[in-house]
Parts: structure tokens; sequence; C-alpha cells
């Protein structure tokens, strides 16, 4: 927060709050509207009136206009929330090095200068460094990048993120914990069953983006190169990101959370993600839809539900916010602050794009402690390769990072799946 000398906020800090007021009370007020037109919808179902043609597309309305104000406020805040690089107190000491390099490093991307950065990663034994495999891009750079991206992703926000230095991050996890039991105290001690282990494996993959700029615009001085490339990259990195943690294969990219086997809870077994069913194909039931949800929520073990979180796209959202408890509140609720989360039967909601729509068969919403039951791998270090000659007049920097994610506790997220069976 910037703070002025009288210690009150600053002009720009009470325009930055007045902003995210206006945006949440706008989507409070698309709330309100919203619930009395579908309160009427319902009063009219239950009269056994046919759909009123003209209500369903002004409630669809209303959806889309909340929809749209929920994304402007999820992205003003994002942006209100981005430091400069430059973040030290004047007088706080700079570390000779990573003086050296922040210079090195724009010298590189203004001019394809790199004997400063050769010299610096011989010193610091970096492989993988030279023409070939690009240069580190500075600490404040690559720290910026990620949390910008923590910021963008939504799975980010509510997984484990561990940063790594190697290939690979290798974990060993029990699946059905040391063997126990009571026993006298004279008595022979039984011999308890095996504790059994199994050994997980976290491979991070390459991820790129490729962002392009005119020697013009690097001639500049007033332009700062890496809040340049940091802003470049953020986007494309969070959008591919969010797709894999949702969706990939684990091939080249991260395993997502939908992509390992699924079953009916109650054949459950480590290795599988367990579902409930709405009973319905395709849709929720007719009578009582909501009891799905509460089937659910209750799927997971009570240890996991304390930190559980739903995950749905946007077009599941507003199925969902039509619904209503058997006393007339509604299940969905709009953030109370600014920077709040919507909830869900009082658990957080987090709104992936990537999740499945709402289908025959499909797993639209996730229900879980994805803190537990997912991890995201960093590996240390993000680089840039300068290439002028591909894209002539253009400059292109060839920027990646490698990251990996995957599965890390298979009882911890469970599904609702739109099916019978």
């Amino acid at each position: 927060m910037i703070v002025t000398q009288e210690g009150g906020m600053s002009p720009e800090t009470k325009a930055v709050h007045a902003n995210d007021r206006a945006m949440l009370d706008e989507l409070m007020r698309g709330f309100e509207a919203f619930k009395q037109e579908n309160d009427r919808r319902l009063e009219l179902i239950e009269k056994g009136r046919s759909h009123d043609v003209v209500a369903e597309e002004k409630l669809e309305r209303i959806n889309g206009f909340m929809d749209e104000a929920q994304t402007r406020l999820n992205d003003l805040l994002v942006k209100n929330g981005r430091p400069k690089l430059e973040t030290r107190r004047a007088d706080e000491p700079i570390d000779s090095n990573m003086r050296l390099h922040k210079k090195a490093f724009e010298l590189y991307m203004r001019s394809g200068e790199t004997s400063g950065l050769k010299a610096l990663e011989a010193k610091a034994l970096s492989a993988g460094s030279g023409p070939d495999g690009g240069y580190l891009v500075t600490p404040a750079t690559e720290n910026e990048i990620l949390r910008r991206m923590s910021q963008a992703s939504p799975i980010r926000t509510i997984a484990s993120v561990r940063q790594i230095s190697t290939a690979n991050f290798r974990k060993a996890y029990s699946t059905t914990g040391p063997g126990a039991g009571w026993v006298a105290e004279t008595a022979a001690v039984p011999t308890t069953s095996s504790q059994q282990i199994v050994d997980m494996n976290f491979p991070a993959m390459e991820l790129y983006a490729m962002p392009s700029a005119t020697q013009s615009l690097l001639d500049d001085a007033a332009v700062n190169v890496e809040q340049w490339i940091a802003s470049e990259v953020e986007t494309v990195f969070a959008e591919q990101e969010g797709a894999a943690f949702v969706n990939g294969d684990g091939v080249t990219r991260p395993l997502g959370f939908q992509t390992p086997a699924k079953v009916a809870q109650s054949s459950w077994a480590w290795g599988k993600l367990g579902y409930v069913v709405t009973g319905n194909a395709g849709a929720f039931a007719t009578t009582a839809p909501s009891d799905a949800l509460f089937d659910l929520i209750y799927a997971l073990k009570s240890g996991y539900r304390q930190n559980a979180t739903f995950v749905m796209n946007r077009k599941t959202q507003s199925v969902i916010r039509k619904m209503k408890t058997t006393t007339g509140e509604y299940l969905w609720q709009p953030p109370m602050i600014a920077g709040g989360q919507a909830s869900l039967m009082n658990f957080p909601l987090v709104e992936a794009e990537d999740m499945p729509d709402v289908a025959a068969g499909s797993t639209a919403i996730a229900f879980g402690n994805f803190e537990r039951g997912y991890l995201i791998v960093d590996r240390i270090g993000v680089r840039v390769l300068r290439d002028p000659y591909s894209a002539k007049p253009y400059i292109l920097y060839y920027t990646t990072k490698r990251v990996g994610g995957g599965i890390q506790d298979f009882d911890a997220i469970k599904f609702l799946k739109f099916d019978v069976s």
C-alpha cells in the first residue's frame, strides 16, 4: 500500500480502492437482480406454468453480466496487486552479483551482448547456459513472473507449489500408514500389516513463450526490459499452465488432475480418483438437484474438507447460481469483500475455464483439498534466448521455464459426474 507522510492513503491508493469497491458493488447489484428474476421463474414453475422464454433470456443476460463483472473485478485485483520489480528500500544494500547480473541481463536484452552473462554464469557453474540454452533472467524478474502467474493461474492459488533445482522431483507416499493396534501390557504383540509406500515422480516439463520487440523499443532507456519481459510472458504462461494442470497428459506437459482414471466413490482405490453422480445424464436431477453437491462434499473425508475448494468453469457456475436450499437461501454467494472469492455452500469456489462443461458423462465439478491433492513443481531458473534473425526487423525472445505437476494424494480430490451411474 502506498502511504503518504501524514500516514493516510495516497490519492492513487484511494482511487484503486474506490475502483475495487465499485466493481464489487456492481457484482452485488447484479446478484440481487439475478435472485429476483430467478425467484420469479421458480414461482412460475411451482404454479405449474410453462417457462417464460423472455424471462429465461433475461436471466441468462444477468448471469452473463455477473460473469463479466466478476472477471473485471478479478483482472483489476491482479493488476493492482503488481508491485514494481524494484521493491527494495532506498537504504537497502544490493548484492554486487545481483547488480552485475541485472546490468548484464539488460545489456543482453537490448543489444545482444553476452560477455557479461557468460562470465557470471561460468562463475556460478551454471549448466545449460550459452547460445543454445539462453541466459537466466535476474532473480527479481523470475520472482515477479512466478508471482504474477500465481495470481492469474487458478490452480496455482489452491495447489501445493514446490521449487526444485533438478529435472525431477521424487516423493515417497504412504498409502496405508503404519500398522497399529491395541495390546495388553503383558500380552504378546501381534504382527502388524506392512506399510505400503509408493514412489511418486514429478518431472519438470518445458514451457515457452516467444514475445517480440522492435529495436526502437529496446533503445528507449525509459523502458524497463525486466518489467516488459515479465508482463509479456505472464498471461501466456498462466494460460498454458492452467490448461495443463486440469487436462495435461503428463507426456510433454504436467499431468492434469482430470487425467487419471476415475471410478465410483464406492469402488475407490489408490491411483484412481473417486466420483459421485448426479443421477441424470448431462444435468442435475430434476428433483432436489442440490443433493448431488451434498453427496460430493461428504464423499471427501473430514480431514480434507477443512480446506476444500470447488473448481468449475463459468458455464457450470451459471447453472449452480440458480439453486436454492429448502429454506430459500441461494447456494452460490458472491464475494463479500474486494479480493474475496465466490462461495458455494460455504466453501470457496475457484473458476477454471479449462474444466469441462456440463454434459453427459462429464466430471464438470471437482471438490477437494487441492493443497494436499495436487503438487506443482517449479524448476528454479527462467531463461531467455535472444533471436534477432528469424523475424527481422523484430527481435524474438524465446523464454522458457520448467514446470511439472500431478496428483500427490488420490483421496484428496473428488468429482461430480453428470450421469446416472
